[in-house]
């Protein structure tokens, strides 16, 4: 398991530290049959499913980033990440990396994989594995078309929120978020990509405590959250804040990459996409406040007389859960030293 894991780990390594197109080509084949026997490990038709779905639309991604090098270095005559001079490379990749990702209209893999996977595999991937396409897109930034990023980023926002609201698996849930943030993350990339890392690593602080927290509880269904309190009362009330982070509400830190790309974007007279992204984080924070109302503030009937079950010192680690909670909650101030 370590092998594997450092593999995925290199594979990303090699792809974010790559100058030359095979080069980077190969760290993404490298991480990506790296991950796959990590999904495939449970030996559940459902994990087969998810390690199809993901091993074919990564390995058509892979496929097309090849194809777009090559054709860059056929026009051009250099394999340099930098030199993208070819319009038609330069929309190829984009898709190919896009659908890497998981961004709108080329997201169907990502909610299906998620379920499929255990929640440890699943931050993985909605983590780790987001690392290696978008260094590539922050390395040829300057000549991809923003108006394909731009139509992704609104699509994305528009398909995370709408998707969203109708789940009951908290894994689906957090997918449909997870593309909703890259919808945001794909819109400032041409504009500003010091913003996009600034949303990166916020995104990976919140989701990470969101998903080890969902995993400490063992919440699956958006039913499983309402027994939550019984195991930890804290985690329940940590859980809500989080969830709120995530949604970009003021106080917390998930606002701050909100705030800064809406600004970029009016600075950019991109009124338009700036109103339908905003928009559509009213309904992220639709599906964020229902389960929050569901983990916090309800009781789920019980008919046991004890109302708290055994409490043990939990297995797992719970250093990088707390750590990560205080600093997705309380990054805010930070703003005007970040900008």
């Amino acid at each position: 398991y370590s092998i594997i894991l450092s593999s995925v780990a290199a594979g990303t390594i090699i792809t974010m530290t790559s100058f030359h197109w095979l080069l980077a080509w190969i760290g993404l084949e490298l991480n990506t049959l790296a991950i796959i026997p990590i999904i495939a490990k449970q030996h559940h038709p459902r994990a087969t499913e998810a390690t199809t779905k993901y091993f074919l639309t990564q390995a058509a991604a892979s496929a097309m980033v090849l194809f777009a090098s090559t054709l860059n270095a056929w026009s051009s005559g250099t394999w340099d990440i930098s030199q993208m001079t070819n319009p038609q490379s330069c929309t190829l990749l984009t898709l190919a990396l896009s659908m890497k990702l998981g961004l709108a209209p080329l997201h169907f893999w990502l909610p299906e994989v998620l379920q499929g996977t255990s929640m440890k595999t699943a931050l993985i991937i909605a983590t780790w594995q987001k690392l290696a396409p978008l260094s590539l897109l922050y390395l040829v930034h300057n000549s991809i078309n923003p108006t394909i990023l731009l139509t992704m980023a609104m699509l994305s926002t528009l398909t995370g929120g709408w998707g969203g609201l109708n789940q009951t698996q908290t894994r689906k849930i957090l997918a449909f978020s997870s593309i909703a943030h890259l919808g945001w993350m794909a819109s400032i990339i041409t504009l500003n990509p010091d913003i996009l890392l600034l949303n990166l690593v916020l995104y990976i602080i919140m989701t990470t405590p969101t998903f080890l927290l969902l995993k400490y509880t063992s919440s699956k269904t958006v039913k499983d959250l309402t027994t939550s309190w019984t195991i930890s009362p804290q985690t329940t009330t940590l859980m809500m804040t989080l969830l709120m982070s995530l949604s970009g509400l003021p106080p917390l830190t998930g606002f701050m990459p909100k705030w800064l790309i809406l600004q970029e974007l009016t600075t950019h007279n991109l009124t338009t996409t700036a109103t339908i992204m905003a928009m559509s984080a009213l309904l992220s924070l639709f599906f964020y406040i229902r389960l929050s109302y569901v983990s916090t503030l309800t009781l789920y009937p019980t008919t046991t007389k004890a109302t708290h079950k055994w409490r043990f010192k939990p297995k797992p680690l719970t250093t990088p859960t707390t750590t990560l909670t205080v600093l997705s909650l309380l990054l805010l101030p930070m703003t005007p030293m970040l900008v």
